[in-house]
């Protein structure tokens, strides 16, 4: 699975816009959106609804298996 901000990199590299301000602010807004995706996932697993017996992954094992694939 990709992000938004994957996708649009993805984008403006196929475009050959490696150079460009987009390409660096969404590389800058990139990193933002990783450390949101861990913390959600991360104050997800201290809500009481999750079942004991779920494994806990560290948020950065989250990320890295769900978005981090195909880099």
């Amino acid at each position: 699975m990709r992000t938004a901000m994957q996708l649009m990199l993805w984008y403006l590299k196929n475009e050959g816009l490696e150079e460009s301000g987009a390409y660096y602010k969404a590389k800058m807004l990139l990193e933002k959106e990783k450390e949101d995706l861990m913390k959600a996932f991360s104050d997800g697993q201290e809500t009481p609804i999750n079942h004991p017996t779920l494994p806990h992954y560290s948020r950065e094992e989250y990320y890295n298996d769900n978005y981090n694939k195909d880099k």
